[in-house]
């Protein structure tokens, strides 16, 4: 279940708890901190604007508290409720919550419920990956004002130019255009037959010809796997290798 980064946002009136859950969450590899708030309120503008996957919220706050501001979250969004009040408990996990921090906390305590989240959020993606590389065989992707049909298993890679995607296919030597990000083609991939390897490259894993040092050869096209993501490359040719 590594690999994943989780996304969060600690919400809380009083600075020095802000802080403090700060320094946990820079301690803490899987969690990137977007943002911290000191009210409901300016959570709930910033989240509008860019949805985050985890919040460490604070149940007791003037003007909207954190239950209340718990029910308006997306979907996707979980919450992990830190407070100094034992009575909010049940009230909390009626709500979903992943789970429920009693101030004052430690470390230990607060890495416990953000590896609660960790599995919560790796279970998620294990399970949408194999609903998709189950279902998912084509995409439609718009290029020159017209919707085209892209079949899966004719993806040699997708390149990433700024706010652009080429897609690269077998037997056609001109890649399509189409305006989208690398970022959300990603999360609309099958994980079993597709990985980012680069910033701006995403391989078709079956189609890869030769591993040279750093380097996919696919089609003649080198492709560079770069420090970022060569964890997680690197055990997947492990997994796929022959011990002899």
């Amino acid at each position: 279940m590594s690999g994943i980064k989780i996304t969060c946002v600690i919400v809380d009136d009083e600075p020095m708890a802000l802080n403090l859950v700060e320094s946990y969450v820079d301690k803490t590899p899987f969690l990137e901190l977007k943002k911290k708030c000191s009210s409901a309120i300016e959570a709930m503008e910033y989240i509008k604007k860019e949805p985050v996957d985890l919040l460490f919220l604070d149940i007791q706050m003037p003007d909207l508290t954190g239950i209340a501001f718990s029910k308006m979250l997306p979907e996707k969004s979980r919450v992990i409720f830190t407070t100094a009040f034992d009575q909010y408990a049940l009230e909390g996990f009626k709500v979903e919550a992943l789970d429920y921090l009693l101030k004052p906390f430690d470390y230990a305590e607060f890495l416990t419920a953000a590896n609660k989240a960790n599995t919560w959020f790796s279970l998620v993606k294990a399970e949408k990956s194999n609903v998709v590389s189950a279902e998912k065989e084509f995409l439609f992707v718009k290029s020159e004002y017209k919707q085209l049909r892209i079949k899966l298993a004719d993806v040699l890679y997708f390149e990433g130019l700024k706010d652009y995607i080429k897609i690269w296919l077998k037997d056609n030597p001109k890649p399509i255009l189409t305006l989208m990000s690398l970022k959300s083609l990603e999360e609309e991939l099958p994980a079993t037959h597709f990985m980012r390897v680069h910033r701006s490259f995403i391989i078709s894993l079956k189609n890869i010809e030769v591993i040279e040092r750093s380097q996919i050869v696919i089609k003649k096209q080198r492709i560079t796997v770069s420090e970022q993501y060569k964890t997680k490359f690197l055990e997947y040719i492990n997994s796929n290798s022959l011990n002899l």
